[in-house]
């Protein structure tokens, strides 16, 4: 029984390696997005947007003299004025500005204060997100790949070792608490 226990063993060691070396991007991937969405009260997963507050010295036209060429001049500084989209005014001495992307100006054309929020995609944390939400029918392929390979990995992580680390050990002790722990959320939280 010596021989089929060490062979046992040994194979898992082999399919522990190998899955997790395969699933490591995965991992990795989920992990530090999972984070980033745990935290979209603060982190927006997708957009990042900055807000500049500032003022304009020179003095305003009007809401009837407020040009599309005016509006062009109020971007130029903010390098905005090739994605301007049109404006318009919600109350008489505030206009709001739409550019191309989501970015928007709004000012204040009695006070000259200006609010410009930037708003720009952001790729790498955006797209990792994305694949929480399952993009397509092969990324569900795939999903499912990584769920069987990380159950595969947890199993043969459990019997590859043996002694006082393994299962009859301290790594029995260490299941449980892990076990219970997300037990615990799910019926108390």
């Amino acid at each position: 029984m010596k021989f089929k226990s060490n062979n046992l063993r040994k194979w898992c060691r082999a399919i522990h390696r190998d899955l997790s070396f395969f699933f490591s991007g995965m991992v990795l991937i989920y992990a530090i997005s999972g984070i980033v969405m745990n935290h979209r009260d603060t982190i927006n997963p997708n957009f990042s947007i900055t807000r500049k507050e500032y003022r304009i010295s020179e003095q305003l036209p009007g809401k009837e003299q407020m040009t599309e060429a005016k509006v062009l001049e109020l971007l130029e500084p903010l390098g905005e004025a090739a994605n301007y989209t049109k404006h318009y005014f919600p109350k008489a001495d505030v206009m709001k500005v739409f550019l191309k992307g989501g970015s928007n100006l709004y000012v204040n054309i009695q006070t000259g204060d200006a609010v410009y929020e930037s708003v720009t995609r952001r790729s790498l944390i955006g797209s990792m997100a994305r694949l929480h939400y399952n993009p397509g029918k092969w990324w569900t392929y795939f999903a499912d790949a990584f769920a069987i390979g990380l159950i595969v990995i947890t199993l043969s992580g459990i019997i590859m070792l043996k002694g006082g680390k393994g299962i009859a050990g301290r790594g029995g002790i260490e299941l449980a608490v892990g076990v219970l722990v997300p037990l615990i959320f799910l019926f108390f939280f």
